[in-house]
C-alpha cells in the first residue's frame, strides 16, 4: 500500500472531533460496522464479529444508556472506534463484549465456549478494569492504578478497549448529571488521557483531553474556541497557502515518492496549556498552526529540513530533533519553527510513513499496520515504561505517595538532558541532578556527591532543562550511600524507589531507631500520649494499611522513606481524639517561648486590638512574623500561637467540635518589624573542611544572631548542621535559607520543627 492510500485510509479512519452539545455524534449500527470492515484491505473474521454483535444484543436486551437510547449502541461505537485504530478481530469481538459479563446474566464461561479463550481473557481484563473506581477512598487508590497498569503489562489490547470505551462515554457525558460529569472528565484527564499519551495515540490523547477540558472549564474551552472561529477562513487560507509553497518548492528536488503535505490547528486544550497555564497570549503561540511534510527516508526528513529553512526564517531555539532523540513514547519526528512572508509563526513537522503511523497510532499501529511498527521488539520497547511504573512503586508504603508518583510517570510533559557521552536521558519536567543520575544507573546515583550542569557545578536539587548536558560527580568510597533528605528533593518514582531501597537494605536497626524516634517526637507535638505498649494497638490500622508485620517494621519503614509521617498524623490524632477524648494535654502549649519585647514595651501579637495580652509561641510550628497566625485559649496559660498550616488547628477544623472552635481567635502580627524570635534552621550538606565556617559566615554577615549551634556526621559521608537563631520573619528567614543554598556541597536547607 503507498503513502496515498494509507493517508486517505487514515482521514477516513479518524473521526473530526466534535462536542456533542453543539453537533450530535452519529452512532454506528452494525450495518455501518460490516461495511467499513468490508472496506479495508485486512483479513477480519466478519462471521465472528457479527456472532458477536449478535450476542451482545441479545445480552443487553431491554436496558438502555442515560440517553434512553437501546445499551447495544455503546458495544457497537466501541467497536467502531477499535476498527478505526485498526485492531484485530478478537479485539474487535470484545468492544461488542466487553460489558456482558459485567451488567448481564451471561458469565465468562459463556464468553469462553462460544468465542474461545483469547476473547475470554480479554473480556475479563477489560471487566475488572471497569470495577475500578479510580477516585474513591485514598486508601485504594494506589491498588486500583496498580491494577490499571498489570493489566496493561499483561495484553496491552485491555487498555486500548478501555481508551475506545472512555472515547464514547466521554462524546455521551451531557447525558449525565453536571457532577458525574466533573467527575468523570477529571478521572479521564489525569489518568486516562496520560496513558494514551504513553502507549503513543495521539488521536485518542487529544480527543480525551478535549473533552473533559470542555467539562472541567467551559468557559476557558469556549473562550479559546471563539477566538479561534473568528479568523477561522483566514486561518484555513493561510495554511493553503503554506502547503502549496512548500509543495511548489519540493516538486524541483527528487525525492524517492512525492512527500505529502498536510496542515493541522493545535488541539483546543493544547493552546489552553499554553495561554492560561504558561500565561501566554495567542499570538506566542508558535506552533497552533502546524504543517507536516512527510517522506520515504530519514535522509530525507533532514534534506526537507533544510529547504523549510532556505524558505523561510526559522526562529531561534525553536528546533526540536525527535528523529534523534526520540520522546519517551516513541515519538520521532523534526520541529521547527519558522516566520513566513505574513509575519506569522507556525510550525512545519517533517517525518517518515512509519514515523507518522507510529505518532497517530502509538502502539496500536502494530495491530494496524504491521510494518508500521517493527514486530515484537518495537512494542515490548514501548511496554517497558509500565513494567518500569510497576517495578519503582513497590517499594513504597505511603498510598497518596505512590497515586501522585504514578501520575506524574504518566504525565505527558518530559525532559531530554544529554549526558557528556551525547546520550539522551528523558526525565519528567522538574527532575534533578539526582533523578538524572539514578536514571543512569543505580549504584551512580547512590554515590552522587554532586553534578555540573553545561560545565558548572549546581546543588543536587537543580531542576534540570531540555538540551542541558548534565555530569554526575560520584564519590569514590564503595561505603558511599545516598541521603534521606533525597527523598524530598528527587522527583522521579523510580528514584525515590531506589532510595528507600537503599536504606531498606542497608539500614534496617537504623530505620527502626530513627522511625521509633520520628514517631514519638511526631506524638508529641500532637499531644498523643500513649505509653508505648499501646503503640502497636493504636496503631494497627496502619500497620495494615502499610503492609507491615509489626511495630519494628512499621518503624523501620518510617525511617527508610516508605511511610511519611506527615500524611498519617492528622488521622491518628483524629483516631485519638475519638478513642481517648479530648484531653487537657491538646490544650497546653508546649515549652513557652518568650518573645523578644520592642521598644516600647509592647507584644509583637495583637488580640482583638488589645496588644498587651499573655502568649506563647507554640514549638509544634514555630510561628514567625509573616506567618498566617491563629491563637488557642489554654486554661491558665494565656494564648498560645500556631500558624494556620499547625497540624493542631488543622485536626480541630476537621473535628468540627463547637466548643473547642470557639477557643481559636484570630490573631495578627504588629506591624513592628523590630521583634526577633528564635527558631532553628538545618543544613544538610557534603561533608567537607570549612563547611560550618561558610555557613556561620552568612549568618554573621547577614547580622543574625546564633544561639546555639551544633553538628555531625551522618554515616553516608554528609554532614548536618543545626542552629537556634533569632530571626525577625519568614522573609528574612527565606532570604538567609536562599544564601546558605548556593554554599557548595549544600544538599537541603531547611526550617526546623522541634
Amino acid at each position: 500500500m503507498d503513502e496515498e492510500k494509507k493517508l486517505a485510509e487514515q482521514k477516513q479512519d479518524v473521526p473530526a472531533y466534535q462536542v456533542q452539545q453543539k453537533a450530535p455524534i452519529h452512532e454506528p449500527t452494525i450495518s455501518d460496522l460490516s461495511k467499513k470492515i468490508l472496506a479495508t484491505d485486512k483479513q477480519y473474521d466478519l462471521s465472528k464479529i457479527l456472532s458477536a454483535y449478535q450476542f451482545a444484543e441479545k445480552a443487553h436486551a431491554g436496558q438502555t444508556r442515560s440517553s434512553g437510547e437501546p445499551y447495544i449502541i455503546h458495544p457497537l461505537a466501541v467497536a467502531d472506534i477499535l476498527l478505526d485504530l485498526g485492531m484485530d478481530t478478537d479485539t474487535i469481538c470484545v468492544g461488542l463484549l466487553h460489558d456482558v459479563v459485567e451488567d448481564t446474566e451471561y458469565t465468562l464461561d459463556d464468553i469462553r465456549k462460544k468465542f474461545g479463550q483469547d476473547v475470554a481473557i480479554l473480556v475479563d481484563g477489560v471487566t475488572k478494569l471497569n470495577r475500578i473506581p479510580i477516585f474513591d477512598k485514598e486508601q485504594q487508590q494506589a491498588n486500583n492504578v496498580r491494577k490499571i497498569l498489570l493489566a496493561m503489562s499483561h495484553d496491552i489490547r485491555v487498555m486500548i478497549i478501555k481508551l475506545a470505551d472512555r472515547i464514547h462515554n466521554m462524546r455521551t457525558l451531557h447525558f449525565l448529571p453536571p457532577d458525574k460529569q466533573r467527575r468523570i472528565a477529571l478521572e479521564t484527564m489525569n489518568v486516562y488521557a496520560p496513558i494514551a499519551h504513553r502507549l503513543g495515540i495521539r488521536t485518542v490523547k487529544d480527543e480525551l483531553e478535549d473533552l473533559s477540558f470542555y467539562y472541567l472549564d467551559s468557559f476557558a474551552y469556549s473562550e479559546i474556541e471563539h477566538i479561534m472561529e473568528i479568523k477561522k477562513g483566514e486561518r484555513e487560507a493561510f495554511i493553503e497557502s503554506i502547503k502549496e509553497r512548500i509543495r511548489t518548492r519540493l516538486e524541483q528536488e527528487h525525492f524517492a515518492k512525492e512527500p505529502i503535505i498536510e496542515g493541522r490547528v493545535k488541539s483546543v486544550y493544547g493552546i489552553y496549556k499554553k495561554v492560561y497555564v504558561n500565561h501566554k497570549s495567542i499570538d506566542e503561540i508558535y506552533d497552533k498552526y502546524a504543517v507536516r511534510v512527510i517522506v520515504s527516508t530519514v535522509a530525507e526528513c533532514y534534506t526537507v529540513l533544510g529547504i523549510v529553512h532556505d524558505m523561510f526564517r526559522p526562529l531561534p531555539n525553536r528546533f526540536k530533533d525527535y528523529i534523534a532523540n526520540p520522546k519517551s513514547n516513541m515519538y520521532q519526528s523534526l520541529h521547527t519553527t519558522v516566520l513566513g512572508r505574513e509575519s506569522i509563526p507556525f510550525e512545519i513537522q517533517i517525518r517518515t510513513w512509519d514515523m507518522h503511523v507510529s505518532a497517530e497510532y502509538g502502539i496500536a499501529a502494530h495491530w494496524k499496520y504491521k510494518e508500521g511498527i517493527q514486530g515484537k521488539d518495537k512494542m515490548e520497547e514501548r511496554l517497558a515504561w509500565v513494567r518500569k511504573v510497576i517495578e519503582s512503586q513497590q517499594t513504597s508504603d505511603d498510598v497518596e505517595e505512590i497515586v501522585r508518583a504514578i501520575k506524574s510517570d504518566l504525565s505527558p510533559e518530559d525532559i531530554v538532558v544529554m549526558t557528556p557521552r551525547g546520550d539522551s536521558i528523558t526525565l519528567p519536567i522538574g527532575s534533578t541532578v539526582i533523578d538524572f543520575a539514578y536514571r543512569i544507573h543505580t549504584e551512580i546515583g547512590h554515590r552522587t556527591i554532586g553534578g555540573k550542569v553545561d560545565g558548572k557545578m549546581v546543588p543536587l536539587d537543580y531542576a534540570l532543562k531540555t538540551g542541558e548536558i548534565c555530569e554526575v560527580l560520584t564519590s569514590k568510597d564503595p561505603n558511599k550511600g545516598p541521603n534521606r533528605a533525597w527523598l524530598g528533593i528527587v522527583k522521579t518514582n523510580e528514584a525515590k524507589s531506589k532510595i528507600r531501597s537503599w536504606f531498606k537494605k542497608e539500614c534496617r536497626e537504623e530505620n527502626i531507631e530513627t522511625g521509633r524516634s520520628s514517631l514519638e517526637q511526631e506524638f508529641k507535638r500532637a499531644h498523643i500520649r500513649l505509653p508505648e505498649s499501646e503503640w502497636e494497638t493504636f496503631l494497627a490500622d496502619d500497620l495494615k494499611r502499610h503492609n507491615c508485620a509489626t511495630l519494628d517494621d512499621f518503624f523501620a519503614s518510617i525511617g527508610y522513606g516508605g511511610i511519611m509521617l506527615s500524611k498519617i498524623m492528622p488521622r491518628l490524632k483524629d483516631r485519638y481524639v475519638k478513642e481517648y477524648g479530648s484531653d487537657d494535654e491538646a490544650e497546653k502549649p508546649v515549652a513557652p517561648v518568650a518573645p523578644q519585647r520592642q521598644e516600647n514595651g509592647k507584644g509583637c501579637i495583637i488580640l482583638d486590638k488589645i496588644d498587651d495580652c499573655v502568649f506563647k509561641f507554640s514549638q509544634c510550628c514555630n510561628p514567625l512574623p509573616g506567618d498566617d497566625i491563629v491563637g488557642f485559649i489554654t486554661r491558665g496559660h494565656g494564648i498560645s500561637v500556631h500558624t494556620t498550616s499547625c497540624v493542631n488547628y488543622q485536626s480541630a477544623l476537621s473535628r468540627g467540635n463547637e466548643e473547642e472552635l470557639a477557643r481559636w481567635l484570630p490573631v495578627q502580627w504588629t506591624n513592628s518589624t523590630s521583634t526577633l524570635i528564635p527558631t532553628t534552621i538545618e543544613v544538610i550538606a557534603v561533608d567537607r573542611v570549612g563547611l560550618v565556617f561558610d555557613i556561620t559566615k552568612i549568618l554573621s554577615e547577614s547580622h543574625i544572631q546564633i544561639v546555639h549551634s551544633a553538628s555531625r556526621n551522618l554515616r553516608n559521608g554528609n554532614a548536618i548542621f543545626e542552629a537556634s537563631v533569632q530571626i525577625a520573619g519568614t522573609d528574612q528567614l527565606k532570604s538567609i535559607l536562599d544564601k546558605l543554598r548556593k554554599i557548595r556541597g549544600v544538599i537541603s536547607v531547611d526550617r526546623a520543627k522541634k
